[in-house]
């Protein structure tokens, strides 16, 4: 497994991450492209998890804030990929980005379904839950 990151929305590295999401929250969780590509995709650090084969596996997203904050979005793992410790990689593989240029906290909004996970990798619920793309999500931190 290899983790990769970009910023360069003309990459391959970007398409595959597109490709991921497309997959994951347009065509599973019927979330629609219009929302699913904002309008922060040039701001963002695009992480890629290719297999040994190198298959492109997982994506996630950094966006930096202010204040020492970085935003975790788009977190996708397809289908056949879940369930094996990939998601972890990218969440630690972001923190790692995060705290090298340092920030100190990553904020993100998680799908309720997901909180769990979020939670054994040090972050913290807070706040009220929200609706966003009609499914319930709840805010979520970890400093360092």
């Amino acid at each position: 497994m290899k983790v990769v990151q970009t910023k360069d929305t003309l990459s391959t590295i970007y398409l595959d991450a597109v490709r991921i999401r497309n997959q994951v929250f347009v065509v599973e969780q019927g979330v629609p492209l219009t929302r699913e590509i904002d309008k922060d995709e040039a701001h963002c650090v695009h992480f890629v998890l290719y297999s040994d084969e190198k298959k492109p596996c997982g994506t996630v997203r950094l966006l930096p804030l202010e204040n020492g904050k970085m935003k975790l979005q788009r977190m996708a793992i397809l289908a056949e990929y879940r369930h094996q410790g990939l998601g972890k990689i990218l969440v630690e593989e972001a923190e790692v980005f995060s705290k090298k240029r340092g920030y100190n906290t990553i904020l993100l909004g998680a799908q309720a379904t997901a909180e769990a996970f979020y939670e054994k990798l040090g972050f913290q619920a807070y706040g009220e839950p929200f609706e966003d793309a009609g499914m319930p999500h709840v805010h979520m931190k970890k400093e360092f």
